[in-house]
């Protein structure tokens, strides 16, 4: 009776022993595996911009690479080194020839980049927007700003600094959907909210710095009591406040300037006084969700190429709006890169 009861003893002394080795293994247990989103380094998403050298784009970019270290995949980074379409445009076609897993693309022009982004979907790779869209295209998603809150936030911001009065004006890049909106944001809630403010002018900055200076240079000309200059992108601010800089000594009262996106140059700007506030976007959410949406996307046609057309759900939403904040000297130092 003795033996038996050590046997028994044992066996439940190795019962118990599995029991815990099995609870320790279950917690140690990858979630992402768990639920499947694992992928694996043969797959490759690629991320398009334009301007690629530009530090708006880096954090966009870590969110992507994020991403992709979360679910086991490769990404690639191309752009055009230009504002150009046509150099964009060419590089992607280039990129759709590799047929990677997916594709994010910020377009530079939604007109002239809209059959390529098609070209790319119907050939079965899916392709969502971030940043700058192309609303009439087949991308499954668009991922940014909500371009026209932000330029109505930015019309509330410069009513507050210029006392809700004078004349105000805009430079843009015309050809750009996220700017379209920006300006349109700006221009329809100091029209319908501000009656003492009066748009008197909008001119394309072409998304340079020294084009943005030449324009900011020739509204101050023509209106002389401005009293403020919304730029609707970085380098664009960066030129209107050189402009309104080498203007001090003609004017007793510079105009306030808002910009738009938080690289170094413009939040050095926005510390010293040289620009009265900037628009800062969720730009880590755009890469870091684009890879996510992209992969889930990329599961499901993997397995039937011909599952959205047959009237299945899409598993990602058609728009993603990744947020925007006001920045002034009393918040600045919290943007700068880590």
């Amino acid at each position: 009776m003795k033996k038996l009861g050590l046997v028994y003893l044992l066996l439940i002394g190795i019962f118990v022993v599995y029991l815990l080795n099995y609870r320790l293994q279950a917690n140690n247990v990858d979630p992402w595996e768990t639920a499947g989103l694992r992928g694996n380094l043969e797959d490759t998403y690629v991320m398009l911009t334009f301007q690629i050298g530009i530090d708006y784009w880096k954090s966009v970019l870590k969110g992507f690479e994020d991403g992709a270290e979360d679910l086991n995949v490769s990404v690639e980074y191309h752009g055009s080194t230009q504002h150009n379409a046509n150099e964009q445009m060419t590089v992607l076609e280039q990129v759709i020839a590799k047929k990677p897993a997916g594709i994010a693309i910020s377009a530079v022009n939604s007109k002239l980049l809209t059959e390529t982004i098609n070209k790319a979907v119907e050939s079965g790779i899916p392709v969502v927007i971030f940043d700058s869209g192309a609303p009439d295209s087949k991308a499954y998603s668009f991922l940014g700003t909500d371009n026209y809150k932000a330029g109505a936030e930015a019309a509330r911001k410069m009513a507050d600094l210029t006392d809700a009065k004078g004349e105000v004006a805009i430079i843009t890049t015309p050809d750009q959907h996220n700017h379209q909106e920006r300006t349109a944001g700006f221009t329809d809630t100091i029209r319908e909210h501000y009656p003492a403010m009066k748009l008197v002018a909008i001119k394309d900055g072409r998304g340079d710095q020294l084009a943005s200076r030449g324009a900011a240079e020739q509204i101050l000309a023509d209106y002389p009591r401005l009293a403020g200059i919304f730029a609707t992108e970085s380098k664009g601010g960066i030129g209107v406040a050189e402009a309104v800089s080498a203007a001090k000594g003609n004017s007793a009262a510079l105009p306030k300037i808002i910009s738009f996106d938080t690289d170094k140059e413009t939040l050095d700007l926005v510390k010293k006084g040289g620009i009265s506030a900037t628009m800062a976007q969720g730009t880590w959410n755009m890469g870091y969700w684009s890879l996510l949406e992209l992969f889930q996307l990329h599961r499901d046609l993997a397995a039937d190429p011909a599952v959205y057309k047959n009237n299945k759900l899409l598993p990602v939403p058609g728009m993603v709006d990744t947020g925007i904040d006001v920045v002034t000297p009393v918040n600045v130092d919290n943007y700068y890169a880590k």
